[in-house]
């Protein structure tokens, strides 16, 4: 039992000053012992502000190295983080807490070959099943911990999943108000933003590209323009 326990203790590792673009944050690192493994589980608290009072606004955020690092237009990943950023300075409070979850908790390689499989046609839930995952593999026990250890007890999330939600709701963090975090989506995007509206039941509004109540093909779109960048 003393085993388990200590491996459950979370360690803030330093805290910085970290000026962005956003404003000034302060960055807590945090890890953890994985459960049962030598894995340490790391997480980033981006903070701004005083957390004690009314609820502040929370993003829990998933690393994403290809739309964040490299640019790419196959998630909304990158303008979500931006977009709960912007919020916070503009609140003057409230925190990110950034998980070293790639691609929905599969790492970066396996997202790799997910993406290979959605090239050929199957949607990014599929691609998880034929790769032997579940279509979200990521834990959010460690950003409950680090809430705790922050005496974090109420937020106003800032998602469009619910999975998040009921997460925080069942190990006890009252969720005041979920926040929608919604970005644009492109050509690229579009198929993987549908699928987490159909499959994964994240609140999308999807705006119909054309105006009708049909949504277009936008990669066939593409096809016949391959120059063109379709923003829906």
């Amino acid at each position: 039992m003393k085993a388990a326990e200590e491996m459950e203790i979370l360690y803030r590792v330093a805290t910085a000053r970290m000026p962005t673009k956003w404003g000034v944050f302060n960055a807590a690192g945090f890890e953890r012992a994985a459960n049962g493994t030598s894995q340490i589980d790391t997480a980033l608290a981006m903070i701004m502000g005083d957390l004690r009072g009314e609820a502040p606004l929370l993003r829990i955020h998933s690393q994403c190295f290809t739309g964040e690092g490299l640019g790419s237009l196959r998630c909304d990943c990158s303008d979500q983080l931006s977009t709960a950023m912007r919020a916070i300075a503009a609140e003057g409070r409230g925190l990110v807490i950034y998980e070293y979850q790639e691609g929905r908790g599969i790492g970066l390689m396996a997202k790799l070959q997910a993406y290979e499989l959605q090239d050929g046609g199957i949607d990014t839930v599929d691609a998880n099943h034929v790769l032997g995952f579940r279509a979200d593999c990521r834990d959010y026990s460690l950003p409950v911990a680090i809430l705790r250890e922050l005496s974090v007890q109420r937020v106003r999330l800032l998602t469009n999943n619910p999975a998040k939600v009921r997460a925080l709701i069942d190990a006890g963090i009252e969720v005041v108000a979920r926040i929608p975090c919604e970005a644009k989506a492109n050509s690229y995007s579009l198929p993987y933003l549908r699928t987490k509206k159909e499959k994964m039941d994240h609140v999308l509004g999807l705006p119909h590209h054309d105006g009708t109540g049909q949504i277009k093909d936008l990669r066939a779109l593409e096809a016949a323009n391959p120059h063109a960048l379709h923003w829906i």
